[in-house]
C-alpha cells in the first residue's frame, strides 16, 4: 500500500512539474513579447530621433531567426512574388534583366520568347523611361518592380537602341514568364543523352520527364547523364519524381523526422518508370544541395545511378511555409530528411562549413556507414553525398573571377554583340586571337583586380616584412622577387587566356543563343562532363 501510494505522490508531483514547467515556458515567452513591445513603444514616444518601428521590428525577426539555421526566414507580403518564383519558377514580367551603368538603367538580358525578346529588346539597351518616369534617378529594384506585374497588363518605355535608334517607344504586355528545371537537354556524342536540371519547381519534373522521353526518342539513346551541379534544391515531391523516371513505381526515394509526429513522412514513388535499365550517371558538386542531394543520394543507396565529381552541400532540412497573418509567412526548419539507406545528408554543425558553405572536413569518428539497398555497398553520412567517381572541381583563377564579378566579360560581349551581326553555332563559335587580342586590350583599361594567388601572397610577405623590420636588409631580394612575380593587366589576361578565353566565348553565346546557347558553350569545355560521358554506369 506504501508502495502504491508513494507512486501515485510521485506521478502527481510530476505532472504537477510538468505543469509548471510548461506554464513557465509560456510565462517566460509572454514575458519577452511584453518587454520588447516596451521596449518599441519607448524608442517611439522617445527616441531623439525619427525611428521607423516597423524596419526594427523587421531586424530583429530576420536577427531571431538567423540564430537558428540559414534556411528559416521570414516572408513579408511584398516578397510574395520571391517566393512564388521560388517555388514555381514563374512571375508576371516581361522576362529581362537590367543592371545600372553609371546614371543608366541598361538591359543586361533577355529571355528567349520572353515580351522583351519579341519586342526587340537586346542585352545594352538602355531604358530611359518607365512608364513615364526618368530612370536617370530611380533604382535597379525600382525599375525591376515597374516591369513586373499581373500578366496581361502593359508596361511602357522609352529605349535607346544599342544597334538602332534613340528614343524608340515600347508598350509591351506583360506575361507569365516561367522558367524550365531544365536548363538544357541533348546528345552528347552519338549515344550518350543529357539533361541539365536547375532546380525542382512545381510541375518540373514533368520537362524532366519529357527531356528523357524525348532523348529516347532519337532511337540512338544508350546511356544518361543527369546534370545537378549548382542546382540548390526546391521541391521534395518534384525531386522523389524526378527518381521515379528510373526506379519501380512504389518505391521509397526519402523519408523526413520531424519534432512533431505529422512531420513524419515517406515518400514512394507514384509514377510508372521512363527506363529502369539505361545506365544512368548523376554530376553533382558543392553546390548541389537539398533537393539536388535527395536525387544523387536516392539513386546512389538504391543502386541506380554511377555519381560522379564532388561531395554535394549537406543540406538535409526540410522547410515548410506558414501563415502568421496579415499576409506575412514563414519558411521554417520543421524535419530532417534521410535517404533510403537510412543515412542524413545533412551536415553535422553549420560552424564548419567551407567557403561557399558547403560541408567542411569531417573526422571520420564523427561518421556512420550505412548500406546501399541493393548491393550492400558501403555509404557514409556526415554531410552531402560523397561521389562513386570523384572529380576535381574546377577552380577559376583570381583574374576570371573578377572579371566576371565586375561585369567586363559581359560589357565585351555587348560591344561584341553590336560590331556583329550573327555569330557561328555555340557548338562550333570560338574567338579568334586577333579577336581575344582586342579583349585584352578592352579588359586592361578596365579596373578588375588582376593580381595572382602569388602575388597577393608576395603583398602579404612585403607587408610582414615592413612590420616586422625585416624589409631594407632583403630589399634587394625583395625587389627582385617583385618582378618576377607582378604582372601586368595584358600578360593575367594572356597568361590564363584558356580559361578566360572560354568564359568569354559562353557570354558571347549567350548574347546570341539566349542561355541555352551558353550551355551549349560551356559543354565543349566541361572535363567534369566529358569524363561522365566516358565512366563506367551503374545499371
Amino acid at each position: 500500500m506504501k508502495k502504491l501510494l508513494s507512486i501515485s505522490v510521485f506521478l502527481v508531483m510530476m505532472a504537477i512539474a510538468t505543469g509548471a514547467s510548461a506554464q513557465s515556458k509560456e510565462f517566460k515567452a509572454a514575458k519577452s513579447l511584453d518587454i520588447q513591445l516596451s521596449i518599441l513603444r519607448e524608442l517611439s514616444m522617445l527616441y531623439v530621433d525619427s525611428v521607423d518601428v516597423q524596419k526594427l521590428v523587421r531586424k530583429g525577426i530576420d536577427a531571431m531567426l538567423e540564430s537558428l539555421d540559414p534556411y528559416t526566414v521570414y516572408i513579408p507580403e511584398d516578397d510574395e512574388e520571391s517566393l512564388e518564383l521560388l517555388t514555381t519558377g514563374s512571375y508576371g514580367g516581361i522576362g529581362a534583366l537590367i543592371k545600372k551603368d553609371g546614371k543608366s538603367i541598361i538591359i543586361s538580358e533577355q529571355y528567349e520568347n520572353s515580351p522583351a525578346a519579341k519586342n526587340g529588346l537586346v542585352a545594352g539597351d538602355t531604358i530611359m523611361m518607365v512608364d513615364g518616369l526618368s530612370t536617370e534617378s530611380m533604382k535597379v529594384d525600382d525599375v525591376s518592380a515597374k516591369m513586373k506585374g499581373k500578366p496581361g497588363t502593359t508596361v511602357k518605355f522609352i529605349v535607346n537602341k544599342l544597334k538602332g535608334p534613340a528614343g524608340v517607344e515600347l508598350a509591351i504586355a506583360r506575361e507569365r514568364i516561367h522558367f524550365s528545371d531544365v536548363e538544357y537537354s541533348g546528345m552528347i556524342g552519338d549515344t550518350t543523352g543529357y539533361i541539365r536540371i536547375s532546380g525542382f519547381t512545381l510541375g518540373g519534373a514533368k520537362d524532366v520527364r519529357k527531356a528523357l522521353m524525348d532523348l529516347k526518342a532519337t532511337g540512338k539513346l544508350k546511356r544518361v547523364v543527369i546534370d545537378l551541379r549548382g542546382n540548390g534544391g526546391g521541391i521534395l515531391d518534384e525531386a522523389v519524381e524526378v527518381v521515379s523516371l528510373f526506379v519501380p513505381k512504389g518505391t521509397m526515394v526519402v523519408y523526413s523526422k520531424g519534432k512533431l509526429p505529422q512531420m513524419d513522412m515517406k515518400y514512394y514513388t507514384k509514377e510508372e518508370p521512363v527506363d529502369l535499365k539505361i545506365p544512368l550517371a548523376v554530376l553533382v558538386n558543392s553546390s548541389s544541395a537539398s533537393s539536388s542531394e535527395i536525387v544523387a543520394g536516392a539513386l546512389q543507396d538504391l543502386d541506380r545511378a554511377t555519381i560522379i565529381g564532388t561531395r554535394t552541400f549537406g543540406k538535409g532540412l526540410v522547410q515548410s511555409i506558414r501563415d502568421v497573418g496579415y499576409n506575412d509567412k514563414i519558411k521554417l526548419t520543421t524535419a530532417k530528411y534521410y535517404i533510403p539507406s537510412g543515412r542524413c545528408v545533412q551536415a553535422i554543425d553549420y560552424s564548419h562549413r567551407n567557403p561557399d558553405g558547403s560541408v567542411g572536413y569531417i573526422p571520420d569518428s564523427l561518421t556512420k556507414a550505412f548500406k546501399t539497398v541493393n548491393k550492400g555497398r558501403t555509404v557514409y553520412d556526415g554531410g552531402g553525398v560523397t561521389p562513386d567517381v570523384a572529380m576535381k572541381q574546377e577552380q577559376y583563377s583570381r583574374a576570371a573571377v573578377s572579371l566576371v564579378y565586375n561585369d567586363i566579360l559581359h560589357t565585351y560581349s555587348v560591344k561584341y554583340y553590336k560590331e556583329h551581326n550573327s555569330i557561328d553555332s555555340p557548338e562550333k563559335f570560338v574567338l579568334t586571337d586577333a579577336e581575344y587580342e582586342d579583349f585584352v586590350s578592352f579588359a586592361a583599361g578596365r579596373e578588375f583586380d588582376h593580381r595572382t594567388a602569388t602575388e597577393v601572397e608576395f603583398d602579404q610577405l612585403l607587408s610582414l616584412a615592413k612590420k616586422e623590420g625585416l624589409y631594407d636588409g632583403i630589399k634587394d631580394k625583395i625587389d627582385s622577387l617583385e618582378k618576377s612575380v607582378k604582372l601586368s593587366k595584358s600578360e593575367v589576361l594572356r597568361k590564363n587566356k584558356g580559361e578566360i578565353k572560354s568564359l568569354l566565348e559562353e557570354e558571347i553565346c549567350n548574347r546570341y543563343y539566349y542561355q541555352k546557347g551558353r550551355i551549349a558553350s560551356i559543354i565543349r569545355n566541361d572535363d567534369v562532363l566529358q569524363a561522365a560521358a566516358n565512366a563506367v554506369f551503374v545499371n
